[in-house]
């Protein structure tokens, strides 16, 4: 897959006919995902490249008050390009939402954007609005000279799948259902640091993280966790939030490893959340605390 960060329509150069999807796919969940499945069915048929022109971020920072949620992702971009990829893109374009870009009218977007892609059929979603003017695929249908297939919303549970939705349930902690949503497993990546070492005492050694992007974290408390480490693929458990045992006032990310003895100070990992255990509970005594850390490895040793 191509990846080309544009800043205007005149960067855009597609020699040849495309399938073009249109949206903020943030996350790239199941509902975005039938987008892609019906992109690669035409693309398949009539041998047509898979194009995609999205944003780097939330076009909301171009709208509404600063809050540094809006910079938070919930695939940090590399996932996200690899899922892109995935679903058979071929040229992905990047653009900044900016105030400029906000001002383009619908009919210049159709014109200038969409026509030098090359679009011979466009996918979007149900919900999916552009330009100045926030119009709907009704009008791009009846504006753009090719055929524009519109995909109605994609539900579980009675509720439509959206970004909103999943990043609710990353704050809950509910990351098996993130999981489902997502239709693959929601991360985080973090670099190794030196921690407070309290953990190799009780017997539980953790590798203490600092995460490298900016992507939600799930909700305090012990999860099932796999971890990448240099491509492989360890079992381990997570915690996240304050230590309160000790008194801990800052927050923690700490995975113990299982069958993992090196040192690895340093180096990026990648923490797959698949379940959670508990919340994070003050312990009375250390006693008391191991024997909760051992309830808890049996656990994440046990699930499947």
């Amino acid at each position: 897959m191509n990846i080309k960060h544009i800043k205007v329509a005149e960067d855009i150069f597609e020699p040849e006919e495309t399938v073009l999807v249109l949206g903020y796919f943030d996350g790239l969940h199941l509902g975005h995902k039938a987008l892609f499945d019906k992109a690669q069915a035409i693309a398949q048929k009539e041998s047509l490249k898979i194009v995609t022109l999205t944003f780097t971020e939330s076009p909301k920072l171009a709208f509404a008050r600063f809050e540094p949620e809006l910079l938070l992702h919930i695939a940090y971009p590399e996932k996200r390009f690899e899922k892109f990829a995935d679903y058979g893109v071929d040229n992905l374009y990047l653009v900044d939402f900016t105030t400029a870009f906000s001002n383009i009218t619908s009919d210049d977007f159709i014109k200038n954007y969409i026509g030098r892609l090359n679009a011979k059929y466009i996918v979007v979603g149900f919900d999916y609005k552009f330009g100045h003017n926030r119009t709907n695929s009704d009008y791009l249908r009846r504006n753009f000279k090719g055929t524009v297939f519109t995909i109605e919303e994609i539900s579980y549970e009675n509720r439509k799948i959206s970004s909103t939705w999943i990043r609710e349930l990353i704050k809950e902690g509910n990351v098996a259902k993130v999981n489902q949503l997502l239709g693959y497993e929601f991360s985080t990546r973090g670099m190794v640091v030196h921690g407070d070492a309290r953990g190799r005492t009780l017997g539980f050694p953790t590798a203490n993280l600092a995460p490298i992007d900016r992507t939600y974290l799930p909700a305090d408390g012990v999860y099932v966790t796999d971890v990448i480490v240099n491509g492989q693929r360890y079992r381990s458990m997570t915690s996240i939030g304050k230590n309160v045992t000790f008194g801990g006032t800052e927050l923690r990310l700490e995975a113990n490893i299982f069958d993992f003895d090196r040192e690895i100070y340093g180096e990026s990992i990648e923490i797959i959340w698949l379940q959670k255990i508990r919340e994070m509970t003050k312990f009375e005594g250390i006693e008391d605390l191991v024997e909760q850390l051992r309830v808890d490895k049996e656990i994440a040793l046990n699930w499947k």
